[in-house]
């Protein structure tokens, strides 16, 4: 009985239920649009992020960087004399390890240990300076960029030198080597990048003499997988060439964590730790535990990176945060009230109707019940109308993918942190990205759609229920009369 006098009475009621199933879906297909474009902002914001420190990774551990150096750190190059007609050339390199201050290599063990680390592995950032040309019976001093690297310290060679007491005509390539564990290829500075000609290191690869070199690299410097480079009189073969995800490489070379210490003269050294914790929602746990249990040392979240996203992407995640949610909830409300309201004014219209069936013996809860099931198959109505709308709308913004731009570094300090997730420790500077947005529509949101649906139909089904029950047999006689 109740079913066919629900389907009776919604099929008389069609144009009432299709009120009050729309502004449902309204609200419903609202909120599916604004949680599908602050998905998509995540992800954008995820893929700019990972540009900074690798994927996998959920935390680094570093040592601030030294105070910036004074001349007497200055990197020195010694030449044999040559006559000033002699025309001889020579090179020399020299290696320095870039961005941060050393850790003892057994750090990366401790960081292992700590409640919450899944995994962890070390990195060793360094800078080449080559110098290469005739030299005439002096000694070459290099000379630095002016003040250092603000948030990073140490300054950066540059191209330009004296020779005290002699002459020169002489070059200065700088170039940045990432010496990464090649045990754990999960972690590390070369995650951010992925391999598109040759391959990868391999386990075993511990202290071999081959390299990985960055995509833009490789291209200036016309090489390939099979290529050699030769760095501090050691010959490295490129066995792969690999490309950023996004934004720009951890290094122009990665090369195996044990030869980079050899060539540094760093033994048991590494300048960053990467971390993976077993649980995303420890992640902040995990980083007071570190912090507090190996003293002077710095531990960076991706958290930490994101507060130094600016662009129209970060303006854009606040307002999807905040004012799609508030609006959201607006909508949502006004349309459960607006529901409710409608769902109880029609049942006033049927007073006549209510008062006759309980005169013929129908109980308030049969009529309760009969006023709530309708509303609630109004309310499905709705949700479904609903996720259409909002899948449409969700399609649409992905077809559309407008593009949203994010800004690393610069005066907010975001480029501070990329010696530290994956940088060599470049100079400072703004580095602005594109991301296309886009709008994933998760079974999550399905859910939720029609969670509101229902929630929204008992909402309407208890205006009407509360109205219903109020009628007294009386009423219809009333209305009658």
């Amino acid at each position: 009985m109740f079913f066919t006098y629900l389907r009776r009475e919604l099929r008389r009621r069609r144009k009432a239920a299709l009120v009050v199933a729309s502004g449902l879906a309204l609200g419903i297909a609202l909120v599916i649009v604004v949680t599908s474009v602050s998905a998509g902002m995540g992800r954008a914001q995820d893929k700019v992020l990972q540009s900074l420190y690798g994927l996998g990774t959920d935390m680094t551990v570093t040592k601030a960087a030294a105070p910036a150096g004074s001349s007497s750190e200055r990197p020195r190059f010694r030449f044999d004399a040559q006559d000033d007609d002699s025309g001889g050339e020579q090179s020399s390199d020299r290696v320095m390890v870039q961005g941060f201050q050393t850790l003892a290599g057994s750090t990366v063990g401790k960081v292992d240990a700590q409640s919450g680390v899944a995994d962890a592995v070390g990195g060793l950032s360094l800078q080449v300076v080559k110098v290469s040309g005739a030299f005439t019976r002096g000694r070459f001093e290099q000379g630095e960029s002016g003040g250092g690297q603000g948030g990073r310290g140490g300054a950066q060679p540059s191209p330009h030198g004296r020779v005290e007491g002699g002459g020169a005509d002489f070059d200065v390539n700088n170039y940045s080597v990432y010496g990464t564990d090649v045990t754990k290829p999960a972690l590390g500075p070369l995650t951010s990048s992925k391999i598109t000609s040759g391959r990868t290191f391999t386990t075993s690869e511990t202290n071999a003499k081959v390299a990985v070199a960055d995509a833009a690299y490789a291209k200036e410097k016309k090489l390939k997988a099979g290529s050699t480079v030769t760095v501090k009189s050691t010959e490295f073969k490129v066995v792969g060439i690999a490309t950023a995800d996004s934004g720009d490489a951890a290094a122009n070379l990665y090369i195996p964590l044990k030869r980079a210490q050899t060539l540094a003269d760093a033994k048991d050294k590494v300048t960053t730790i990467y971390v993976k914790a077993t649980d995303s929602q420890r992640i902040d746990s995990v980083k007071s535990e570190i912090g507090k249990n190996i003293p002077g040392t710095t531990v960076t979240t991706s958290a930490d990176l994101a507060d130094t996203v600016s662009g129209s992407l970060s303006t854009a995640s606040s307002l999807a945060a905040s004012v799609g949610k508030w609006l959201s909830i607006v909508v949502l409300v006004a349309a459960f009230l607006v529901a409710g309201l409608l769902t109880s004014s029609a049942v006033s219209r049927r007073v006549r109707e209510f008062g006759t069936l309980k005169a013929l013996g129908w109980k308030s809860g049969r009529v309760t019940r009969q006023v709530v099931g309708e509303a609630v198959v109004n309310g499905l109505v709705g949700g479904a109308l609903g996720i259409a709308l909002g899948l449409a709308g969700a399609y649409a913004v992905t077809a559309v993918s407008p593009t949203l731009q994010a800004q690393l570094g610069g005066g907010g300090g975001g480029e501070g942190f990329r010696g530290g997730f994956g940088g060599p420790g470049r100079a400072a500077a703004t580095k602005t990205l594109d991301v296309a947005l886009t709008a994933p529509v998760s079974l999550t949101t399905i859910a939720l759609a029609v969670a509101l649906a229902v929630t929204g139909g008992l909402v309407a089904g208890a205006f009407g229920g509360w109205r219903a029950s109020r009628l007294r047999p009386a009423d219809a006689l009333r209305r009658v009369e």
